[in-house]
Order: structure tokens, then C-alpha cells, then sequence
């Protein structure tokens, strides 16, 4: 997706971002433990997560993150996110379809910025919470 070109003065509280959405996979779970070097058995092994309980594995937390922020930056702008946290709410498992959800809450200038708050959260495919935080960006007049 390109990235969307906003100006404080063209944005209205309320506002919403464009939709991100993925299919969490398998390989998704593979590819992401061998780029943070997170090899959970519960991320990856059908067999431990079940034994430990679980229905099958699940997805990391900080995947979910990240393509939280990656929606984020996509609207925003790349450099422009000054502040992202978030609560895990409840796992990601495989075939979920995620959507973000991400809505300006207020706007104000500080310290020569001009600044968006946002309420930002990741969905599964029945609307139940995955990720749910706040964020702030700067983003430049019109």
C-alpha cells in the first residue's frame, strides 16, 4: 500500500484510517520467529501447544503489533509516529483475518508539532480485540 499523505488541517476528529487487513498463517508464525529469534514452541509446534493445552499454536503478540504500527505509519507517514503503546487482549491463531481499526480521538499543536491522538486496535474476523492502544503522530500543516 502506498503511503497516504495527510495535513493536520485537512484531518477531523474522527477520522479514520484506511483498513489494513491479513490472513494470519503458518508460515507468517515461522517467518516471524526467525526474524525476532522468538522460537516459542507454542508459536510454531502443533504438538507442545496442544499438550500445553492450547487448540493450536498462536501467533506471536508482536506480530500483531507490528502490523498494528505498520497500518499506523502507512497513514501517517514514515518518521511521524512520536508514541505507540498498546494491551494484548487476546490471542491471534491461524486463518484469523486481521483488520486494524485506527481513529483520530484529538488534535493539537505541541512543541511545534501538530499532533494527532489516536485510538487504534487490531480485530479478529468476528470483531473480538487482538491489540488495543493509543498512538500519537505529527503530521505537517496543509
Amino acid at each position: 500500500m502506498a503511503e497516504v499523505k495527510l495535513n493536520f488541517d485537512e484531518v477531523t476528529v474522527g477520522d479514520e484510517a484506511p483498513v489494513k487487513t491479513h490472513t494470519l498463517t503458518r508460515t507468517d508464525l515461522v517467518k516471524y520467529a526467525g526474524a525476532s529469534g522468538d522460537f516459542n514452541p507454542m508459536h510454531h509446534d502443533e504438538v507442545k501447544a496442544q499438550a500445553a493445552g492450547q487448540p493450536s499454536v498462536f501467533g506471536h503478540g508482536m506480530f500483531s503489533m507490528g502490523f498494528l504500527a505498520t497500518a499506523i505509519t502507512e497513514w501517517v507517514g514514515i518518521g511521524n509516529l512520536r508514541r505507540f503503546g498498546v494491551r494484548f487482549v487476546s490471542q491471534s491463531w491461524p486463518d484469523d483475518e486481521f483488520r486494524t481499526r485506527i481513529v483520530v480521538t484529538d488534535k493539537r499543536k505541541e512543541d511545534g508539532e501538530n499532533l494527532l491522538d489516536l485510538e487504534v486496535e487490531l480485530l479478529q474476523q468476528d470483531d473480538k480485540q487482538i491489540v488495543s492502544g493509543t498512538a500519537v503522530a505529527a503530521v505537517p500543516p496543509a
